[in-house]
C-alpha cells in the first residue's frame, strides 16, 4: 500500500491498548521533516520561515531584535519541509501556527552583516522574523535557535535550518 509516496510494507503490528497506539516490531517513518507545534501569534500575520519570539502572555510574535533570549522556533511549512509531527493541534484558528522546536525548516535569514556558512549558530536578527550569524559567543548564549544547513553569502533568503534551541 502506499503512504505518503513511498510503498510501505508493515513489519510489525499496530495495536490500540488503552487509548495509546502501540508500534511493534518496526519503526514509525514520516516523511516530513520537524516536530511542530501550535502556538497562538500576535501581531500581523507571520508567514512560514519566519522566526519567532516569545511574548508575555506566552503567544509568539515575529523577532524583533538580534540576540533575543526568547527565541523560540520558526514558522513551520516553508520551502520544501512540512512539518512531520505537529503536537498541540486544536480546533483551526486564524491565530494558530505550527512552530517547527526541532528538526529541519526553511527559515528567513540576513547575511547583510556576515555571510552564513554551513554549520553557523544562528540566532535573531534586527530585521524583524529573520536570524543571522550568531557572531558573540556571550550574547549567543541562550539566544541560538539552530545551524545553517546551506550557506549565504549575503542578503536576504530562506535557507534550510536545523532547529536546536539552545
Amino acid at each position: 500500500r502506499k503512504a505518503g509516496g513511498w510503498a510501505a510494507k508493515l513489519r510489525g503490528r499496530v495495536e490500540v491498548i488503552g487509548g495509546d497506539v502501540v508500534l511493534r516490531g518496526g519503526d514509525l517513518l514520516l516523511d516530513n521533516a520537524d516536530c511542530a507545534e501550535d502556538f497562538d501569534v500576535d501581531g500581523e500575520l507571520c508567514e512560514p520561515g519566519t522566526v519567532m519570539v516569545l511574548t508575555e502572555d506566552g503567544t509568539l510574535r515575529a523577532s524583533a531584535g538580534a540576540y533575543d533570549p526568547c527565541v523560540a522556533g520558526v514558522l513551520s511549512g516553508a520551502g520544501d519541509y512540512r512539518p512531520g509531527i505537529i503536537l498541540d493541534r486544536s480546533a483551526p484558528s486564524a491565530r494558530r501556527r505550527p512552530l517547527a522546536l526541532l528538526g529541519k525548516v526553511f527559515c528567513k535569514v540576513d547575511a547583510g552583516l556576515q555571510p552564513i556558512a554551513v554549520g553557523d549558530l544562528l540566532t535573531t536578527a534586527d530585521l524583524p522574523g529573520h536570524a543571522m550569524k550568531a557572531t558573540d559567543r556571550d550574547r549567543a548564549f541562550g539566544a541560538v535557535l539552530g545551524k545553517a544547513l546551506r550557506p549565504l553569502g549575503s542578503g536576504q533568503d530562506l535557507i534550510p535550518v536545523l532547529v536546536a534551541l539552545q
